[in-house]
């Protein structure tokens, strides 16, 4: 079994009761980069920036947890907080 995409929503802000940030993270037919596709708008102003990951750069790969970790929990995490992003990108990478 192979994980080519996965989307995941980030906690709910209190105010709009919306997620702070969706993502989703692809990688298809052995593509040398993970891409990670933050959505961090609203309904009514989209902010979507895509951002393409070596596949077999853990330090590259952490990186990009750690920018999903705080887009997706709308704070900036404990290590152990960005882990739990840099296991979910580590079925991605080589």
């Amino acid at each position: 079994m192979k994980i080519i995409e996965m989307k995941l929503e980030g906690d709910t802000n209190r105010k709009t009761g919306s997620p702070y940030a969706k993502a989703t993270v692809s990688r298809y037919h052995r593509s040398e980069y993970i891409t990670v596709v933050l959505d961090t708008g609203t309904e009514l102003t989209p902010e979507i920036r895509e951002h393409k990951v070596k596949a077999d750069d853990e330090t590259d790969v952490f990186s990009m947890a750690e920018i999903m970790q705080q887009c997706l929990d709308g704070c900036r995490g404990t290590n152990s907080m960005i882990h739990d992003y840099y296991r979910l990108l580590q079925h991605f990478m080589d």
